[in-house]
């Protein structure tokens, strides 16, 4: 009986399996256009997606890849791609162009994006942008006070609290690496003082995500997280939220992000129309209301101005060079999986 019990059981897992592929198929090709890296926690890409379906009439389905998961994604798919657009940190555009699987399109205003934020041909460009920092659950310090700078979070205080998202895999964590070299002192030929931070963090037990984290920091579960202003502020202004975003003493990065047309993708023209639509008033405006800064700036109004940090604070958020921080990704990378992790 025992025997039949356990094959039963393996003919329901097997039929429930097959169900299962069956519903991924048929929700694949529901799809009117496919956007790899479109979550909808993350940058609201779910108020983005109703946008799109509204002006558009285009489903298209969420899509939780990381930015390096949506690039090895587009390489191993380079013969037969299935996906038309797609959106990631800088460097991972950067590096879409460079390895053929990004194509030249100039959406609608171009020519506002400003000069370094974009590929002259259009293989890449910039949608909007965010600044690095701690994005902070007070409730969840256990009596701690905020952190307010990079220096803090090596504090015994902090055991078990901080959270960034896996460097070698999501850009935003890359971002934070860049951001913490610099402000400890290093460059981007220069790597020594980000590593050496990241070890000494490793004796604080720091939680390391893959994906996208903002429910896990609400929930407390992470109290600190490496994370953007947008995030923060949507957690204290939408869902209310006992959240802080803080932008370190040391200083910290500003970073765009960018999205292409995939080379050879299925559907080139619902690719070029869902890319001018991000690029429009009302496109822009999405990114406003969610606390980004649109690379457009007219579409940022008073009001989402008003909700974000003063100026000042601000004024310790720099750029980098985006082409070498690209350049130099692979590098960092392998010295944090040899030497860190």
């Amino acid at each position: 009986m025992k025997l039949e019990t356990g094959s039963r059981r393996l003919m329901i897992a097997g039929a429930t399996a097959a169900f299962a592929f069956t519903a991924q198929i048929s929700t694949a090709f529901a799809a009117d256009a496919i956007c790899y890296n479109c979550p909808p926690q993350w940058a609201d890409w779910a108020s983005q997606l109703v946008s799109i379906k509204e002006t558009l009439g285009y489903d298209i389905p969420h899509d939780n890849k990381n930015s390096g998961q949506t690039l090895s994604q587009l390489l191993a798919e380079k013969d037969s791609p299935v996906a038309d657009v797609a959106y990631y940190g800088v460097s991972f555009g950067i590096a879409s162009k460079d390895k053929g699987v990004a194509a030249a399109y100039k959406p609608a205003n171009f020519d506002e994006i400003p000069d370094g934020l974009k590929d002259p041909d259009g293989h890449w460009f910039t949608i909007h942008s965010g600044t690095l920092g701690l994005f902070v659950n007070k409730d969840a310090l256990g009596g701690a006070p905020v952190p307010t700078s990079w220096a803090d979070l090596l504090k015994p205080e902090y055991d078990g609290m901080v959270g960034y998202l896996d460097p070698s895999s999501a850009f935003v964590g890359y971002a934070g690496a860049v951001a913490i070299n610099r402000a400890m002192g290093g460059t981007l030929d220069n790597f020594d003082p980000g590593i050496d931070f990241f070890k000494r963090l490793q004796k604080n037990n720091p939680i390391v995500p893959k994906q996208t984290s903002y429910a896990r920091v609400l929930s407390g579960e992470i109290p600190i997280l490496f994370d953007y202003d947008f995030n923060a502020y949507r957690g204290k202004y939408k869902d209310k939220a006992n959240v802080e975003f803080v932008i370190p003493a040391e200083g910290t990065v500003v970073v765009p992000y960018v999205m292409s047309l995939v080379k050879n993708g299925p559907n080139p023209e619902k690719g070029k129309k869902i890319l001018d639509h991000i690029m429009s008033d009302k496109g822009q405006a999405v990114w406003a209301n969610a606390f980004l800064r649109p690379v457009r700036a007219s579409a940022m109004s008073p009001e989402a101005e008003a909700k974000f940090l003063p100026a000042a604070d601000y004024a310790r958020s720099k750029p980098v060079d985006y082409k070498k921080m690209a350049d130099v990704q692979d590098g960092f990378k392998k010295r944090y999986l040899d030497e860190v992790r």
